[in-house]
């Protein structure tokens, strides 16, 4: 006999995998793309941690604060990556580039390294390897989604 309690994670997983379809495919066509994907992606984690109601208000606060911050200095390391000036730049100039993506790379992991106290205050270790790896598979699905639609 199947374990109904199994079939009904399952069944979420495909729903919630479903319903990030259709967001990802609508988000390429309209300006509130970034919502649905955040939408889709908040729906993902909710489902994979099983997070207590006691736990869901307070890791969301972290969780937002933590993101906020990791997409900045994402942002800035792409930036530099980007910087249009690098063709014309001397040897120097590029080693204090490169300097400067391994400085913002480091913040990156001291982010994570303060984060992973703070989520350990309100979640188990269990819940934030999940998280981990939730977010990993999640922008691996958008990546291939995003391949798919071009």
């Amino acid at each position: 006999m199947i374990n109904l309690t199994k079939m009904r994670y399952v069944f979420i997983g495909w729903l919630v995998s479903l319903m990030f379809t259709a967001q990802v495919a609508s988000a390429q066509n309209d300006g509130n793309g970034r919502q649905k994907i955040e939408a889709a992606k908040i729906g993902m984690i909710t489902n994979r941690l099983n997070l207590t109601t006691d736990q869901a208000p307070q890791f969301w606060a972290v969780y937002n604060e933590y993101n906020a911050k990791k997409q900045e200095l994402n942002r800035r390391v792409r930036q530099l990556n980007n910087a249009p000036n690098r063709s014309g730049a001397n040897e120097e100039q590029l080693v204090n580039g490169l300097r400067e993506v391994n400085a913002t790379k480091q913040k990156l992991a001291d982010l994570d390294e303060e984060y992973m106290g703070r989520f350990l205050k309100v979640i188990t270790p269990a819940q934030l390897t999940e998280l981990y790896k939730t977010e990993q598979e999640f922008n691996k699905m958008l990546l291939n989604r995003l391949n798919q639609g071009n």
